[in-house]
């Protein structure tokens, strides 16, 4: 049996995909997680546009964005909206 490996960014192809997965690791991800889902979303839509957006360079942004990395929350912010994102706060559920 042949398997090939499995790459997100083959299924990020939609703001609706993109968001979808932002959401799904806010709810069930970490710190960690959320900073390696952009760097999927970013390395899908193209460092070098992501790069021009936040006025960052593309080697800060590989190394803001790469696992267990500690981003400035300024940075993040940055990065989600040059990828369409946005962080909205909802009341959670008792």
């Amino acid at each position: 049996m042949e398997t090939s490996r499995f790459d997100i960014a083959d299924y990020l192809d939609s703001e609706e995909m993109i968001a979808e997965y932002l959401n799904t690791v806010l709810e069930e991800g970490d710190s960690d997680d959320l900073i390696v889902a952009i760097g999927h979303i970013a390395k899908t839509i193209g460092m070098t546009k992501i790069a021009e957006k936040t006025g960052m360079s593309r080697p800060s942004l590989y190394k803001a964005l790469s696992d267990g990395s500690k981003p400035q929350f300024g940075t993040i912010m940055k990065v989600l909206k040059a990828i369409g994102g946005q962080i909205n706060v909802k009341p959670i559920s008792a």
